[in-house]
């Protein structure tokens, strides 16, 4: 053996260890041919398809809801419902039926051959009226509403007018209407409102059945007029009952309306105009507001009814006398609804608009007097209501902050988004 053949071995068996190494790898793992053919095989099955297996069975009874419209018939109703001709003539004589009004939304169950087996609707926002099969006839219950609500948060910008802006966002109209009685004491929506306010509202709304039935409590709102912001939150304290502050607590009822009407327009503004009948130039002491006869006016603040019946000029007139030297006045009306002596507070329906006296058409002419002399209600700053007390400013923030968190959240979204 030469001195090498030591160091020829080490190096054989060096190189046989190293290709077993490589050839054991090499039996792991497969080529890309092997192994694109492995992804690529195809394992076909029989599946045997009947075509009973696919027909669902008839239901044997299904819900169908319509809506009780203006004009219409009980037979017409429960023909849309589905429901045959002679139950149909059995319910057109159910009592429980009678409370039934346009506008009504009703759920009935109907069996495969038209049978009854129950009908719903609510008669009043709290009550459920259910009709059910029972005994060869039917049986009516009333029930407590199972009601959901969920709160619900919605923005929108003015155009032309409040309402107009919150069916176009989505908002019911008993919502515009709270937004529009929260900020009356800042806004007049007839007069004030320019293009391009916004508002933003959180609200509860109701469910039943997974149908939204009506609206609720408004729990905080927004509204921006002329670049101005006011922000309301709903708070029920401990002395006052409930009612609506700005965040830090401050009350948003002011001791006066802005306008004693619900959604008109001024037909004549406060300071000099020609007389109607007199042809001539003369202070106008107060606004007048054109409105349909009929339409509803409200006391501007708590007061005392001091005068109701004619007089004079101003036809069938109402004058409330308020705390201290503040005196409203009412005229041109077609009826009231008060008489003299009698206590009113702020909102109270206190007549209607008419045309009695010196007046050409239906408007209501409104005074707001001040130690007997008329004042312009619209350049005076009026008395605000008390704000929460001291002692309910903790729980009132604890309540306030997460709806002002609301409203500014829903104030972030661009006004592009909206218009």
């Amino acid at each position: 053996m030469t001195p090498y053949a030591p160091l020829r071995r080490a190096a054989l068996m060096g190189a046989l260890a190293l290709s077993g190494v490589v050839l054991a790898f090499a039996a792991i793992a497969p080529s890309p041919e092997a192994e694109a053919n492995l992804l690529q095989r195809a394992v076909v099955e029989p599946v045997v398809l009947r075509a009973a297996d696919a027909v669902l069975p008839a239901p044997a009874a299904y819900v169908r809801e319509e809506r009780f419209q203006r004009g219409d018939t009980l037979a017409a109703l429960f023909e849309r419902l589905g429901v045959a001709a002679e139950d149909s003539r059995r319910l057109a004589r159910t009592p429980a039926l009678r409370f039934l009004r346009p506008g009504n939304a009703i759920a009935a169950r109907v069996g495969a051959g038209g049978e009854l087996l129950e009908l719903s609707y609510q008669p009043a926002r709290e009550l459920l009226m259910v009709i059910e099969r029972a005994d060869g006839g039917f049986r009516a219950e009333q029930r407590a509403a199972p009601l959901r609500t969920a709160t619900l948060m919605r923005t929108g910008v003015v155009q032309s007018s409040l309402f107009a802006a919150s069916d176009a966002a989505g908002v019911p109209d008993a919502v515009a209407i709270q937004i529009a009685d929260i900020f009356a004491g800042e806004v007049d929506f007839h007069r004030d409102l320019r293009s391009g306010d916004r508002f933003s509202v959180v609200y509860e709304q109701h469910y039943l059945g997974g149908r939204a039935v009506h609206a609720g409590q408004v729990l905080a709102a927004e509204f921006v007029n002329q670049g101005r912001t006011l922000r309301a939150v709903h708070y029920a304290s401990a002395r006052r009952g409930s009612g609506y502050y700005a965040p830090d607590g401050s009350n948003l009822r002011k001791e006066f309306l802005r306008s004693p009407l619900e959604y008109t327009r001024i037909s004549s503004g406060f300071g000099m105009r020609r007389h109607p009948f007199q042809k001539s130039w003369r202070a106008h002491a107060g606004i007048d507001y054109a409105a349909p006869s009929g339409t509803r006016v409200r006391a501007a603040g708590d007061g005392r009814v001091e005068f109701a019946g004619h007089k004079g000029g101003y036809g069938i007139a109402v004058i409330l006398r308020h705390r201290g030297q503040y005196a409203t006045v009412y005229a041109h009306l077609s009826r009231v609804n008060v008489r003299r002596g009698a206590h009113v507070q702020q909102g109270d329906i206190i007549g209607h608009v008419g045309s009695t006296g010196w007046a050409t058409g239906p408007h209501l002419h409104y005074e707001f007097q001040i130690a007997g002399r008329a004042r312009n209600p619209y350049a005076i700053a009026m008395p605000a209501g008390e704000p929460v007390p001291a002692a309910e400013l903790p729980a009132f923030r604890q309540q306030a902050e997460p709806m002002v968190a609301r409203l500014e959240l829903l104030a972030a979204i661009p006004l592009a988004q909206l218009e």
